[in-house]
């Protein structure tokens, strides 16, 4: 699996424990960037990552800031993106085999490498599991981003 990675200023500090974990799991990291702990600004590498995705230039996506709430905001607002940010082993996996998450948003300063690693492992190693309840939750919620607060659900 081709795995897009982003990393803002904040993000950098994961971005070596990242791209490792990603190739440890099996799949290709995708560097787009940043290179330094120069400022720069999040969204601009959430869009970077979300549109990977999108194009399918990758299958899914990690995106790292501070907090992890910057980027998860920025990237949900993409059609076809499906960010969460995510700081613990169960809600890695569940997130997408429930919820189908297809980018991975995580804080630098909230957690470190080695929990890191595990929540990128769980992530990359779970599928959505197409049970009739989880496609029809998924069915309302893009419903909800093609049509708005016109959706009926």
């Amino acid at each position: 699996m081709k795995v897009a990675c982003g990393f803002d200023h904040a993000g950098f500090a994961l971005k070596e424990a990242t791209l490792a974990a990603v190739t440890a799991a099996g799949h290709e990291p995708i560097d787009l960037g940043t290179n330094s702990t120069d400022p720069v600004d999040y969204p601009d590498y959430a869009l970077a990552v979300g549109q990977a995705v999108v194009a399918g230039e990758a299958d899914r996506g990690i995106i790292v800031c501070g907090s992890g709430a910057g980027v998860a905001v920025a990237a949900a607002k993409i059609p076809g993106i499906r960010a969460c940010c995510i700081h613990d082993h169960y809600t890695a996996h569940q997130g997408v085999e429930h919820d189908d998450v297809n980018v991975l948003c995580l804080g630098a300063r909230v957690i470190g490498a080695v929990t890191a690693a595990d929540v990128i492992t769980a992530f990359l190693a779970a599928k959505f599991s197409g049970e009739e309840r989880h496609v029809r939750r998924l069915g309302k919620v893009l419903a909800i981003e093609r049509d708005g607060l016109g959706a009926e659900i």
